[in-house]
C-alpha cells in the first residue's frame, strides 16, 4: 500500500512509543481472542466421536435424539450425555470440550462442587447477664435478672449484700467509693470470683460516672457470666452416617445422653430440611444451637475449575468476562465508527458551507445535546425493551456531537486554503472537494480521538449495565457483574476481576490514544520557554 511520507513518519513515531505500540498489539490480540470465545469456553463440545461417527456441535445443531434415540429434538446436555451408560458402552466414544468447559449462561451443578454432604452443629454459649444497684454499705437496693449470680432461685436479690457473695477487688471497691463521693470516674471492668461457688466467675462492669449536683444514693453494677475466659463457639461435623468428621470438640465429649440423642435427631432432620436455631442448656450453661448443612450457595468463591469464581446465579465468572470482552469491544467499535461517520458528515457540511446553515446547525445541535441521555434511554427501553441494536442506536444519536465540533472547526479552517480555491476554479463539485481534497487533511481529529472515544464507549456500556439500563439479561457484561458485586459485597471476586479487566482494557486504549496523539503532533520536540 502506497503511503505518503508524512504518514510513514507518523507510523514511525507511533512505533517509537513502545508503550502505545505494545498496548495496541495487546488490545488487538485480546479482541481476536474474544472473537473466538466459543472455542475457548463453551458447554458444547468441540468434537464428538459417537458410534463411529463424527459430530461438531460447535458448528452445527444436533438434537438429543441423535445421541440418546429418545425422539427429543431439544438441545442435549452434553455433559450428562457424556456420563451416561448409553454413551460409554463403546470405548471409542468420546467428547472433546474447550479449555474452559463452561458457557457464559450455563448454570453450574452445585453437587459438582460439594465433595460430601455434611451437617455442621455449632454450639455457642450465651452468657447470663444481670444488673444490681448497691448502697454505700454494698447492700443491694434493686436488681434485675441477677439470681444466678447469687445462687438463688429468684431473679430478685434485693436486700442481699454484695460482699457476702463475691470477692471484691480493691480496684472495684475504690471505684464504687469514688462514685458515692460524687467524683468523676472512668468506666471499669474486672473479673470476680464467687464465694459460694468458686467455679463461677463473672465480668463486673461500672459505667463512666460524671460529677452531679449531689452524690448518688445507689451505684449500678452489671454482671456477665464468663466461660473459661472465652465465648468461642464449638462445632461438630457429621456425615451421612452420623459419624463425626475432623476434630471433636471437648463439649461434645462431655455432653449427656439425653442431649446427645436430641442433637443427633436434629442433625438427621437437617439432612432433609431446614432447622431453625434453638437454645439448649448443657451443664447449667445455655447454648445457642445452629444446625447448618454444607449447601452450595451462589455466588461461590474461586475453586479448582472455576478460577475466577461463580456469580450470583451459578455462572462461571471467567466465561462471562471473556464473552463480555467481545461484546464490550464490538459495541465500542460499532458505536465509535457510527459516531465518527455521522459527526464527520454533519461537521463537514457545517464547516464547508458556513453562513446560516452553520449557525442554524449549531443551534439545533446545542438543543439536541441538552436532552438528558439517561432519561431517553429509560423511556425508549421501557417502550421497545432492551437490546444491543437499540442501545447502540440510542447512544449513537448522542455520541456524534463531540466529533462534529472538531470536524466543523477543521473544515472552517481548510475551506479558505488555496488548494480548495483551485479545486473550485477547475469546476469540481462540492462533494468531490469535501471527500477528496478537504477530508484527507481533516482526518487528524478522527484518528487521534478514536482510541479515547473507544475507551469512553466501553466505560459507558459498563456503567449502563451497572445501573440496569444496558444490555438485556442474560447477556454477559462486566457492568452486570459489578452490579452483582454491589448486592453481594462480601463476594470480592465479583468486584476484583471484572473491574481489573475493565481497568486494563481502558488503560491500554488510553496508552494507544496517547501514542497516536504524539505521532500526529507536528512538533513532537517543541517546548515553551
Amino acid at each position: 500500500m502506497n503511503t505518503s511520507t508524512i504518514t510513514q513518519k507518523r507510523i514511525t513515531r507511533f512505533k517509537a512509543k513502545k508503550r502505545a505500540y505494545w498496548s495496541l498489539l495487546l488490545l488487538i490480540a485480546l479482541y481476536i481472542l474474544s472473537l473466538a470465545s466459543e472455542l475457548i469456553c463453551n458447554d458444547k463440545p468441540l468434537y464428538i466421536r459417537y458410534n463411529a461417527k463424527s459430530y461438531f456441535p460447535i458448528l452445527k445443531y444436533y438434537p438429543e435424539d441423535a445421541f440418546l434415540h429418545n425422539g427429543k429434538q431439544t438441545r442435549p446436555n452434553y455433559k450428562k450425555v457424556n456420563n451416561m451408560k448409553v454413551f460409554k458402552t463403546r470405548r471409542e466414544n468420546f467428547m472433546v470440550f474447550p479449555f474452559i468447559p463452561y458457557g457464559p449462561n450455563e448454570n453450574i451443578d452445585a453437587e459438582s462442587l460439594r465433595s460430601e454432604e455434611k451437617v455442621i452443629l455449632t454450639m455457642t454459649p450465651i452468657p447470663r447477664v444481670g444488673n444490681i444497684n448497691i448502697r454505700p454499705d454494698f447492700s443491694i437496693a434493686q436488681s434485675t435478672s441477677s439470681g444466678f449470680f447469687f445462687n438463688t432461685q429468684d431473679d430478685s436479690v434485693d436486700g442481699l449484700t454484695l460482699t457476702d457473695y463475691w470477692n471484691i477487688e480493691p480496684q472495684l471497691e475504690d471505684a464504687i467509693k469514688e462514685r458515692f463521693l460524687n467524683k468523676e470516674s472512668t468506666s471499669l471492668s474486672v473479673i470476680l470470683t464467687s464465694k459460694i461457688n468458686p467455679e463461677l466467675k463473672a465480668e463486673v462492669s461500672l459505667s463512666k460516672f460524671s460529677e452531679r449536683d449531689s452524690p448518688p444514693d445507689t451505684v449500678r453494677i452489671s454482671f456477665q457470666e464468663t466461660f473459661r475466659g472465652t465465648f468461642k463457639p464449638e462445632t461438630v461435623v457429621f456425615n451421612r452416617d452420623l459419624k463425626t468428621v475432623g476434630q471433636i470438640s471437648i463439649l461434645w465429649k462431655e455432653i449427656g445422653k439425653d442431649e446427645d440423642n436430641l442433637l443427633l435427631g436434629v442433625v438427621i432432620e437437617r439432612f432433609s430440611e431446614y432447622v431453625e436455631p434453638f437454645t439448649l442448656t448443657i451443664k447449667n450453661i445455655t447454648y445457642k444451637i445452629n444446625v447448618d448443612k454444607n449447601d452450595i450457595s451462589w455466588p461461590y468463591s474461586p475453586v479448582r475449575g472455576h478460577w475466577l469464581g461463580i456469580d450470583s446465579t451459578g455462572r462461571d465468572v471467567l466465561a462471562r468476562i471473556i464473552y463480555g470482552l467481545r461484546i464490550s469491544m464490538t459495541f465500542g467499535f460499532l458505536l465509535v465508527a457510527a459516531s465518527m461517520v455521522l459527526g464527520t458528515f454533519i461537521g463537514a457540511i457545517q464547516g464547508y458551507y458556513g453562513g446560516m446553515l452553520d449557525i442554524t446547525g449549531q443551534r439545533l445541535i446545542e438543543i439536541w445535546s441538552a436532552l438528558p441521555f439517561l432519561y431517553v434511554m429509560i423511556l425508549v427501553g421501557s417502550i421497545y425493551g432492551r437490546s444491543f441494536a437499540l442501545l447502540l442506536f440510542c447512544y449513537g444519536i448522542f455520541n456524534w456531537i463531540g466529533i462534529s465540533y472538531y470536524m466543523r472547526a477543521e473544515f472552517l479552517r481548510l475551506r479558505k486554503q488555496p488548494f480548495v480555491d483551485s479545486a473550485k476554479c477547475i469546476g469540481l463539485s462540492p462533494l468531490k472537494i469535501i471527500l477528496r481534497h478537504i477530508m484527507p487533511n481533516a482526518l487528524t481529529p478522527i484518528i487521534t480521538f478514536f482510541p479515547f472515544y473507544l475507551v469512553g464507549a466501553i466505560g459507558s456500556l459498563a456503567a449502563l449495565d451497572f445501573l440496569g439500563f444496558g444490555l438485556p439479561p442474560p447477556t454477559p457484561s462486566w457492568g452486570e457483574l459489578l452490579h452483582q458485586a454491589q448486592q453481594f459485597r462480601w463476594a470480592w471476586w465479583l468486584i476484583l476481576y471484572p473491574s481489573l479487566v475493565l481497568f486494563v482494557v481502558m488503560m491500554l486504549g488510553i496508552f494507544v490514544g496517547e501514542g497516536v496523539r504524539d505521532a500526529f503532533d507536528p512538533h513532537p520536540y517543541s517546548k515553551m520557554e
